[in-house]
């Protein structure tokens, strides 16, 4: 695991090269596994949960889905790596 899969971190939906991820709800689909439905309302798992960043769609990862979810933890990894996506460590304050 590299480094800043060690820690808390982001998968930004915008690649190398600077292009936008398609499709426009990738985030959802992928946070999906791990949410509940209360009523009509989506809640996500802490663990791994849709957010903006910078205005561009991403993932927000905590390091905890590696020991509680390492089959999902890994899939993200793969999928971040295939599609080129931007990855960047979370700070405390974010």
């Amino acid at each position: 695991m590299t480094e800043v899969f060690a820690q808390d971190f982001y998968v930004i939906g915008q690649t190398a090269a600077g292009h936008r991820f398609q499709p426009s709800d990738w985030a959802e689909r992928i946070c999906g596994s791990l949410s509940t439905l209360r009523g009509r309302r989506v809640i996500y798992s802490p663990l791994l949960m849709p957010v903006m960043k910078n205005g561009v769609k991403a993932l927000r990862v905590a390091s905890e889905l590696h020991d509680q979810y390492p089959e999902i933890f890994k899939e993200i990894v793969e999928f971040s790596k295939k599609n080129q996506l931007q990855v960047e460590a979370c700070h405390d304050h974010e």
